[in-house]
C-alpha cells in the first residue's frame, strides 16, 4: 500500500525514535516538496532522519490548483499531501484535525501516528505501543486523554477507557 504523509506523522514518529516504521509497514512512503522543507529545515535529529530515509519519495502533486484551493484551510503541506494522496488514491498520514476532516470529504482515506503504531504493534512490529504513546506526550505531542486510552484498549494494553 502506497502512503502520503504530512509533517506531522513524520516529526511524532522521528521524535519517538520510529520513523523506520513507515517503510516497514508501507510499500511506499511518499512526501510532497512542502512537507520535506517542513520537516529537514530545522538541524536536528529527525531532519537527519528524514533525509537520509532513502525509501521516502518526494513527488509533487499535478493539481496545484486544487493546492491553492485548500490553502484557505490548511498549510502548504496539508494541501500538497492531501492532494498528492487524493490524485494517487493513497492513504493520507495526517495527525491535524482540521485536515483530517477535509480529507474525509475528499473520500481520502487517513490514520495518523496512532494509528501506525496501533498497526505496528498488530503486525508485530512493536511488543508495545504505552510507552512510545508516554515519550510522545513528554516531548510535545498532543495527544488527548481519550485517544491514548482508546489506543491503548485497542492493542489489548489497558482495561479501561475513561
Amino acid at each position: 500500500m502506497s502512503v502520503v504523509s504530512n509533517a506531522g506523522p513524520l516529526i511524532a514518529l522521528g521524535t519517538i525514535n520510529q520513523l523506520h516504521l513507515l517503510h516497514v509497514l508501507y510499500e511506499s512512503v511518499l512526501i510532497p516538496p512542502t512537507v520535506l522543507i517542513e520537516t529537514t529545515r530545522r538541524d536536528n535529529e529527525i531532519a537527519r532522519q528524514i533525509k537520509t530515509s532513502t525509501w521516502l519519495q518526494v513527488r509533487a502533486p499535478q493539481d496545484n490548483a486544487e493546492v491553492e484551493r485548500l490553502r484557505f484551510w490548511l498549510d502548504a503541506g496539508e494541501s500538497e499531501a492531501l492532494v498528492l494522496a487524493r490524485e494517487l488514491g493513497a492513504t493520507l498520514l495526517i495527525d491535524e484535525r482540521r485536515g483530517r476532516t477535509i480529507a474525509e470529504t475528499y473520500n481520502v482515506p487517513i490514520t495518523g501516528t496512532v494509528g501506525i503504531l496501533i498497526a505496528a504493534k498488530q503486525n508485530g512490529n512493536l511488543e508495545t505501543i504505552t510507552p512510545l504513546l508516554d515519550e510522545m506526550m513528554r516531548t510535545g505531542v498532543r495527544l488527548s486523554q481519550r485517544l491514548y486510552n482508546t489506543a491503548r484498549k485497542i492493542v489489548g494494553e489497558s482495561q479501561e477507557l475513561g
